[in-house]
C-alpha cells in the first residue's frame, strides 16, 4: 500500500499521510470533527452526540450519598440481617419525608414495591405501617393481566407493562425489587445475561426519575472477601449498580451483644465506606390485635471501609479463628487489669503470645478497650473502660454528687 504526503498546508496543521485506499475525504489532523448525520427515519442506526451539547447536571439525591434518583442500587446481606425490612424502612421514609439515619430529611414521593417472597397482607403492609409509611403513597405490585387472564408479576417479562402503568402514576421516587435476581432470564452468573436483564430496570428508573433498590443475597462462605465479590451471582450486579449497600449481623456471644450494621460498600457517584448501626424491633401494631411487625431502629454512625467493618463483626466460618478471638480477648483483659499499658508494649507481648495484631484489634473492640494519649507527644496507651460508680449513701444528700447520690452524666 503506497503512501504520499500532502503538500504544506496554510492552516498551520501538520501534513498527514494518505493511502491509496483511503476515502476521498480531506483528513485534517487536529480539526474539529463534524457532527455525525442523524437519520431518524432509518430503521436502525447509531446515535452520536457531541459532548459539548450534553447538559451537565448534578446527581439528584433522595438520600444524600446513599439513594439517587434514576440510578440502580443494591442492598445485599446474609439471611436474617433484615435486608427487606431495611428496604421497607427506606420506602416508608420516602413516602412521608421522614428523617434519614444521618439526620437529613427524605424527599417525599410515591413508592412502588414488588416482592416475590413476602406476603403483602401479613408482612409487607404491617412492616410499612410499623415504619410510619404514608400507606396511600405505597403501591404494591400484585400481578399482571395477559390476554384477559391474571398472572403473577414477572419482572423479567412484565417490565414494559409496568413502565406504562408507572408513567401514569406521577411522582414515583423509589422502586423496590425483591429479589432482584427475578429480573434475570437465563444464567444468573453470566455477565451478559445479567446486564441484559437489569438494563430495563435501569432504563425504567432513569425514565421515571426514581431510584431503583434491588434486594439480594450474599454468597455463603465469602466472609472476609471483597464486598462486591460476595454478592450472589455475576459480578455484573455490583458493576451495574451505582451504589451497593451491605447489611451484616454479629450474633450475640458470651458478653458481646448482637450488633447489626448497614455499610456502603460501593458508590460510583459519591463517597463509599461508612454506614450505620441498626436494630430490628418487633412489636404489636396499634389497633390491630395479633399483628406483629418488625421495624428498623437506627443507631450510631459507623466509619471505615465496608470490608474492614464487616471483618470485625461477621462470624468467621473457621471455628479456630473464633476461638482465637475469644482467647485474645481473655488474654487482653488480663493484661490490662490494673494500669494502662502502652500500645507498643501490648503489640510486643501479643506477638510473643502468638496473637496477630489484627486479632488483637478485634479483641480490643470486643472488650471496649479505650485508647488515648497521656499528653502531647506521649505514646498511646490502652486501658479497660472504667465501670460506672454506683450510688452510695456516704456521698450525702447534698454532697459533691448531688441530691440523688449519682454523678452527673454517669449511667447508674
Amino acid at each position: 500500500m503506497s503512501a504520499r504526503i500532502e503538500p504544506p498546508r496554510d492552516d498551520g496543521l501538520p501534513p498527514v499521510e494518505l493511502y491509496a485506499d483511503d476515502p476521498p475525504v480531506r483528513k485534517m489532523a487536529g480539526a474539529r470533527p463534524e457532527p455525525a448525520h442523524k437519520d431518524e427515519t432509518a430503521p436502525s442506526h447509531v446515535i452520536l452526540t457531541p459532548a459539548d451539547t450534553v447538559k451537565i447536571t448534578p446527581v439528584c439525591w433522595l438520600w444524600r450519598d446513599w439513594l439517587a434518583r434514576g440510578k440502580l442500587h443494591l442492598i445485599a446481606g446474609a439471611p436474617g440481617t433484615g435486608k427487606t425490612t431495611i428496604a421497607l424502612a427506606v420506602a416508608a421514609a420516602t413516602t412521608c419525608g421522614a428523617t434519614w439515619p444521618d439526620g437529613t430529611r427524605a424527599c417525599v414521593g410515591n413508592v412502588v414495591i414488588w416482592s416475590g417472597e413476602d406476603d403483602p397482607s401479613d408482612t409487607l403492609a404491617p412492616r410499612l405501617k410499623a415504619a410510619g409509611a404514608d400507606m396511600a403513597r405505597v403501591h404494591l405490585i400484585e400481578g399482571t393481566v395477559i390476554d384477559g387472564r391474571r398472572c403473577p408479576f414477572d419482572p423479567a417479562r412484565d417490565l414494559p407493562a409496568l413502565a406504562a402503568a408507572l408513567t401514569a402514576l406521577h411522582g414515583v421516587a423509589l422502586i423496590v425489587v425483591d429479589p432482584i435476581v427475578s429480573a434475570i432470564v437465563g444464567d444468573n452468573h453470566r455477565n451478559n445475561e445479567v446486564r441484559r436483564g437489569l438494563q430495563p430496570l435501569v432504563d425504567l428508573g432513569a425514565h421515571l426519575g426514581g431510584a431503583v433498590l434491588g434486594v439480594t443475597h450474599l454468597t455463603k462462605g465469602t466472609a472476609g472477601r471483597d464486598p462486591l465479590e460476595r454478592v450472589t451471582g455475576s459480578l455484573a450486579y455490583g458493576a451495574l449498580a451505582r451504589l451497593v449497600w451491605l447489611a451484616a449481623r454479629q450474633p450475640a456471644e458470651d458478653d458481646t451483644p448482637e450488633r447489626r450494621v448497614l455499610m456502603r460498600a460501593k458508590s460510583n457517584i459519591g463517597p463509599d465506606g461508612d454506614g450505620f448501626e441498626y436494630e430490628l424491633a418487633n412489636g404489636d401494631l396499634p389497633g390491630l390485635p395479633g399483628v406483629i411487625a418488625s421495624r428498623v431502629v437506627w443507631g450510631k454512625r459507623v466509619t471505615g471501609a465496608a470490608r474492614d467493618v464487616l471483618a470485625d463483626i461477621e462470624p468467621s466460618g473457621d471455628p479456630d479463628e473464633r476461638q482465637d478471638r475469644r482467647d485474645a480477648a481473655e488474654w487482653l483483659r488480663d493484661l490490662l487489669t490494673g494500669d494502662a499499658v502502652p500500645v507498643k508494649a501490648v503489640r510486643s507481648q501479643a506477638d510473643a503470645a502468638g496473637f496477630s495484631w489484627r486479632t488483637m484489634q478485634r479483641a480490643m473492640r470486643d472488650l471496649g478497650v479505650v485508647s488515648k494519649r497521656a499528653g502531647f507527644g506521649q505514646p498511646a496507651v490502652w486501658h479497660l473502660p472504667v465501670p460506672p460508680v454506683a450510688p452510695h449513701n456516704l456521698f450525702g444528700a447534698n454532697g459533691g454528687f448531688g441530691a440523688n447520690g449519682g454523678a452527673e452524666g454517669v449511667e447508674i
